[in-house]
């Protein structure tokens, strides 16, 4: 055997020992017996770098360096998961899914929703070439080299897999596996991390590889996404997953009804102590890739899947103060100081009271003792008041009435909950917050500043609103408390770097009330550019697609103050992009405007997101169920017979792919 082939030789063994261990859990030679083969192998890729192989088990130890994680977009969006807490909320999951599917048999896929950091791994031809932190959904942080030393992440497929494809999962750190490290940090007389979920999530961002190697990290994966991936099902995606040498929890189940749902979720909800690992709850997805195609997303998660979260941990603690925090929009939000009390794996100091009703409600009283515990286990919430423990001398919380900021009596509007600082120009949190706001990764995404930075240049008078952002030069910033010439250098270089982000997006950071994402988008391509929607009426905005009064009223009221239009103005003469690319323009058209399409089926020459695109670029409207306002269904192969019938039923032209992109061409 010559060299090339003892290389070779080692490495495939070595690849078989490493799934046999962290996949299977079912190791055949020893950890001795191991490192001396790897040690050998190390020897000889050494002594022979012309037969490097980025998949080499070798580079499983780490030691590449990581200064700044560079940011990718990712080409599949990762979404978020709605929440259920019950089985009324899974039945009318379900209902609503019947009501876009039809009468159609629909079976769902139950596995464990297990609490780790979420990562999107990229394959192509079999060899893993990327993985990407889920950021904010649309683009995260490049960890490629960190977890490529995660040892049950496979660096070289087998099987059948698709030449091109992401999968999804969660990097978790087993219970044994956390215990043990903080059984090390004590001996060493450091601090004990908090908990494994934490804990894991900070091990990606890690500078240096080789800490990333020495921590028991592992990855569990449980979706797939891509094109022409030759899957039916979510339960085949598991098995095709596993097959390919992925970790893919056994303890899923394909489920016929909610109550066999249920009745998975009650197992688990007993049973998830004797896991290895920490999970909160179930995740149900709709079986059928055909079916969660057709059930598409809403704005920020799948129609087709939900989250059933285990009953959040409770535990009682003493409020010792409210205190008032004051947002970006004014919105004035009570906080509750709690004595600090350990609950689901963190120190939980305080709790948000949410508004003046809910302190009402409950009673809430400084001085009580209170139930705390956290909603969907994120956030803490106070649930209620321990009565039999509150003091003699107790007395009624009186909610304030001036701002606790800049003292401007506080409004409340009817029909709203909170209450609200109406000095939007003047109060200081209000100023900062929106400047904040401004610079977020979703809005302009401005590299080199974060918020801590934006108080300091807000206090040291440099900035007053988000324009002043544009005039700031490398010598103002320099002399600021922990900015080194290249901080500066690197700040003032990501604002001029801004100007790039599309129009879309700057409306978004505008910072209007009730305009997010999906409003901003809906208002970019509606009015094309900035002067257009300045000068827009109530009456014109609630007729732009699910714009309500609202929205209207609040997009109104913005562009009527003119401190707000001076800003603008100023905006526009820094060179930032208010209006459409003629990229974006050159796209779209009003061909289709007035028509609503339902798109069902699988087609040829388009992908679904592609066909609704085209749809919405033209003007025209995609729902996702058929009703008396349908313009066409436009039908593809496999298209469900509840639906052609419905269609038939009440008048609606069904159409085929052909005849719709005809229909766009002409």
């Amino acid at each position: 055997m010559n060299t090339e082939q003892k290389i070779t030789s080692l490495r495939d063994e070595l690849r078989k020992h490493n799934y046999n261990y962290y996949v299977l859990d079912n190791p055949t030679i020893s950890d001795y017996e191991f490192d001396i083969k790897l040690k050998e192998l190390q020897k000889l890729e050494e002594a022979h770098p012309e037969f490097y192989d980025a998949t080499s088990p070798t580079l499983r130890v780490g030691g590449e360096v990581t200064k700044n994680f560079e940011t990718i977009q990712h080409e599949h969006r990762m979404y978020s998961l709605d929440n259920s807490y019950s089985k009324e909320d899974l039945e009318d999951w379900e209902k609503r899914i019947q009501r876009i599917l039809g009468d159609v048999e629909v079976e769902f896929t139950c596995e464990l929703k297990y609490d780790g950091a979420s990562i999107s791994l990229t394959y192509e031809e079999g060899r893993l070439v990327k993985a990407v932190t889920r950021g904010d959904g649309f683009q995260g942080d490049d960890v490629t080299t960190n977890i490529k030393t995660i040892k049950s992440v496979p660096l070289q497929l087998t099987g059948d897999y698709p030449p091109k494809f992401d999968i999804r999962g969660e990097i978790i750190l087993t219970l044994e596996g956390f215990a043990k490290m903080n059984q090390e940090r004590i001996a060493n007389g450091e601090e004990p991390y908090m908990n494994p979920r934490n804990t894991a999530s900070g091990s990606l961002k890690l500078q240096d590889s080789a800490l990333v190697a020495q921590r028991p990290l592992e990855c569990l994966l449980y979706s797939v996404a891509g094109r022409n991936l030759g899957i039916t099902s979510q339960f085949e995606v598991l098995g095709k997953a596993r097959a390919w040498g992925f970790k893919v929890p056994t303890v899923a189940k394909l489920c016929k009804t909610t109550d066999e749902v249920m009745q998975f979720v009650e197992h688990w909800d007993i049973h998830r102590h004797g896991l290895p690992y920490e999970t909160d709850g179930v995740v149900i997805k709709v079986n059928s890739l055909r079916h969660q195609e057709e059930l598409g997303y809403t704005a920020k998660a799948p129609r087709w899947a939900m989250a059933y979260k285990f009953k959040a941990e409770q535990v009682s603690t003493v409020l010792n103060e409210i205190t008032y925090q004051v947002g970006r929009t004014g919105a004035i939000t009570p906080v509750a100081n709690l004595e600090p009390v350990l609950l689901a794996g963190t120190t939980v100091k305080r709790a948000s009271l949410h508004n003046a009703d809910q302190i009402e409600k409950l009673d809430i009283r400084e001085g009580d003792t209170v139930f705390v515990e956290k909603g969907g286990e994120i956030i803490p919430k106070i649930i209620a008041v321990d009565f039999t423990k509150r003091p003699a001398d107790s007395v009624p919380t009186k909610y304030i009435e001036h701002c606790p900021e800049c003292g401007t009596v506080l409004i409340r509007k009817e029909g709203e909950a909170q209450h609200f600082c109406p000095n939007d120009t003047g109060c200081p949190p209000q100023i900062t917050g929106r400047i904040q706001h401004f610079i977020s990764r979703k809005a302009m995404d401005i590299e080199g500043m974060g918020s801590e930075t934006v108080e300091l240049l807000f206090k040291e008078g440099l900035i007053a609103n988000y324009a002043d952002l544009y005039t700031l030069t490398k010598e103002q910033v320099m002399p600021l408390e922990r900015m080194a010439e290249k901080s500066a250098e690197n700040l003032v270089n990501g604002v001029a770097a801004s100007k790039a982000i599309p129009f879309e997006r700057v409306l978004f950071a505008l910072g209007i009330r009730y305009v997010g994402e999906t409003v901003a988008k809906k208002l970019a391509k509606a009015y094309k550019n900035i002067d257009a929607l300045m000068v827009a009426s109530e009456e014109e905005l609630v007729a732009v697609d699910e714009i309500g009064g609202r929205i209207a009223e609040s997009v109104v009221q913005f562009f009527e103050n003119p401190t707000n239009v001076e800003i603008v103005e100023r905006l526009k003469s820094y060179g930032l992009r208010f209006s459409l690319s003629e990229e974006q323009l050159e796209n779209q058209s009003e061909k289709l405007k007035g028509q609503t399409f339902v798109v069902s089926g699988v087609f040829e020459s388009l992908g679904r997101t592609e066909l609704k695109k085209l749809i919405e670029d033209n003007g025209g409207k995609v729902s996702s169920s058929i009703s008396s306002k349908t313009s066409f269904l436009v039908a593809g192969a496999n298209m469900g017979p509840s639906k052609k019938t419905k269609a038939e039923s009440l008048g609606v032209p069904i159409i085929s792919e052909q005849e719709f992109l005809e229909k766009v061409e002409k």
